[in-house]
């Protein structure tokens, strides 16, 4: 019984802000100051089509996405290729270049975002899809991930394949990647909500609407004027629209991906 309600407590903790986003979202903005806070006394489902037209939204889905859809597509195949190379290859100093690229992970983020910056401007790609996107098409978590996954796959396996002619190539496309769908689909996951919500990288390498995100259209509600709460709040309902509909296309897949890496 107090395990069921300890679980009950950690439900509502966890929904109570969702659900707060979206009646927000659905209140004017005289209600959403006024109790009840959470149940709104008259529902404005034309909020989503205020907050819509307020900005170019439909082009930053469109900017979202394309950004979103490069950095995913090189995370799976570059990561999966440094993985397979740490856990299958052997060259000289492969646990030490390991250990140095893990080690990668403790600098802060802000710490690397001057270097990138500068080395964008310099190609010239400031405010283009290539600044948002080449600069981070490979993750170091999703080559650890992968590389514990694929660590975990019996070496009998590609034996085998070594056995029957299979090179390097072969027996990663078809021995080691079948097997590792529920790894690819966690870092698939975790790979589109990064670049899906991400805010700092897209302000710093674009100046205008040709390139700008969701995420950098939500400030719109924003002014030095004041905010508009139910408006934000419709927007940020409907960018997170398609991080839900991934998770749920790949929820079984993602569990299964995370308990066979050992993440808790």
């Amino acid at each position: 019984m107090l395990r069921q309600l300890l679980l009950l407590a950690l439900a509502v903790v966890v929904v109570a802000p969702f659900a707060w986003m979206v009646t927000t979202s659905l209140k004017d903005y005289a209600d959403v100051y006024r109790p009840p806070y959470l149940w709104p006394q008259e529902f404005h489902v034309g909020n989503y089509g205020r907050a819509w037209d307020a900005a170019p939204f439909a082009g930053y889905y469109v900017n979202s996405l394309i950004m979103t859809g490069g950095i995913l597509v090189g995370h799976v195949m570059l990561d999966t290729l440094a993985a397979y190379a740490f856990a299958r290859l052997r060259f000289p100093l492969r646990n030490t270049l390991f250990l140095v690229l893990v080690a990668t992970m403790l600098v802060p983020q802000f710490v690397t975002v001057l270097p990138a910056y500068d080395l964008v401007i310099r190609l010239g790609w400031y405010d283009s899809y290539a600044a948002l996107i080449v600069p981070r098409m490979a993750d170091v978590f999703g080559i650890v991930v992968l590389r514990a996954f694929m660590a975990s796959i019996p070496a009998e396996l590609d034996d085998a394949a070594r056995l029957d002619g299979a090179g390097p190539w072969r027996s990663l496309w078809s021995v080691t990647l079948p097997l590792c769908r529920p790894a690819l689909a966690t870092v698939g996951m975790f790979s589109f909500l990064y670049a899906w919500n991400d805010f700092l990288w897209p302000l710093l390498v674009t100046s205008d609407d040709t390139h700008r995100t969701i995420q950098l259209g939500l400030s719109t509600f924003s002014s030095k004027y004041g905010t508009y709460p139910e408006l934000l709040m419709a927007g940020t309902v409907t960018a997170a629209v398609p991080a839900l509909v991934i998770f749920l296309f790949l929820q079984r897949a993602f569990i299964r991906g995370v308990a066979s890496t050992g993440l808790k």
